[in-house]
């Protein structure tokens, strides 16, 4: 079984930390799968929540590295991100898309699937999706990533990652900190093809 991932491999830079999270395996309360898409967010990048300094929404940002970060966005989706860098720093690694591997049946009942529905490629394409299927909310803001309900497992080999710029954002879009999974069909959309 891979090793698990423990608080100090989060504690480097964002940017080495979101590509070696591409093919590690994320549960929650034993229902998750495989990483196949991640967007970095450094304290420096006008993106980030963090950009204008701690508040009560971010204030998990600011704390040691390697606890979950949950938002809401548009007032809609949650959207699960884990903390980096050394404390203070307010970095973190949002998960957008996993390809299902434990607990779909779970999975395809909080996201109000088909449960006889053989293709699961929309389950967790997108980190809102992520999170519904997951079951993660609020509740779950500020919770270290290395005891449960997280289970976070090393991947096994190292994949092959394309690079591009991130989604949904407005300021520094240019950035290329998104990464995927190359030839994954479970990204939430498509990256260069490299």
């Amino acid at each position: 079984m891979p090793s698990r991932l423990r608080r100090s491999f989060f504690d480097r830079s964002v940017h080495a930390v979101a590509p070696e999270l591409i093919g590690a395996t994320l549960l929650v309360d034993g229902v998750g799968g495989v990483i196949v898409e991640v967007e970095a967010y450094h304290h420096t990048d006008p993106a980030a929540h963090s950009y204008g300094g701690q508040t009560e929404r971010n204030g998990v940002m600011f704390g040691p590295p390697g606890f979950a970060y949950v938002y809401r966005s548009y007032g809609i989706h949650w959207c699960l991100n884990f903390v980096c860098e050394a404390e203070g720093s307010a970095s973190a690694v949002l998960i957008r898309a996993l390809e299902p591997v434990a607990g779909i049946a779970a999975m395809r009942r909080r996201r109000g699937k088909d449960l006889d529905r053989p293709d699961d490629r929309a389950l967790c394409s997108g980190p809102g999706k992520l999170a519904q299927a997951l079951g993660v909310t609020i509740k779950h803001n500020g919770l270290a990533l290395d005891r449960p309900p997280f289970e976070l497992r090393a991947r096994t080999a190292v994949p092959e990652i394309v690079v591009g710029p991130r989604i949904g954002i407005s300021k520094a879009v240019e950035e290329p900190w998104r990464y995927g999974l190359k030839g994954s069909r479970f990204l939430s959309k498509p990256l260069p093809k490299r």
